[in-house]
């Protein structure tokens, strides 16, 4: 519709062992430094460039789980921008087309609320 919203900025998601990607309810956290932030940017990037950086960038993030321990999932983020929704509904139609990947849980943040004490 007219003034919709446009695709979201960036998607969270996990990637890994297919059979633990539902079974994995809590954000992987890992205070190692060894842990790998996983994120690709596809800023500037045509649909069918964004399509082939997203399987390039699979292969690399499977990798990279199964390396890990158990559940073999590992947390990654993709950022399309916020210009059209073109790269948002590509990296949307990817998610949904491969097995190895899901959008990760929903994760509640309470925001910091600063209470200013005011003088009077």
């Amino acid at each position: 519709g007219l003034g919709g919203k446009a695709g979201k900025s960036h998607y969270d998601i996990q990637v890994g062992e297919v059979q633990n990607l539902y079974k994995t309810t809590k954000p992987t956290h890992s205070s190692s430094s060894t842990a790998k932030l996983l994120a690709l940017d596809l800023h500037g990037c045509t649909r069918e460039e964004a399509v082939v950086k997203l399987d390039e960038s699979l292969k690399v993030w499977v990798d990279t789980a199964m390396q890990g321990s158990y559940p073999f999932v590992q947390p990654a983020t993709i950022v399309c921008g916020c210009g059209n929704q073109i790269l948002s509904e590509t990296v949307q139609d990817w998610i949904r087309s491969n097995d190895k990947v899901s959008n990760a849980p929903k994760v509640r943040f309470f925001k910091r609320r600063e209470y200013v004490s005011r003088a009077a």
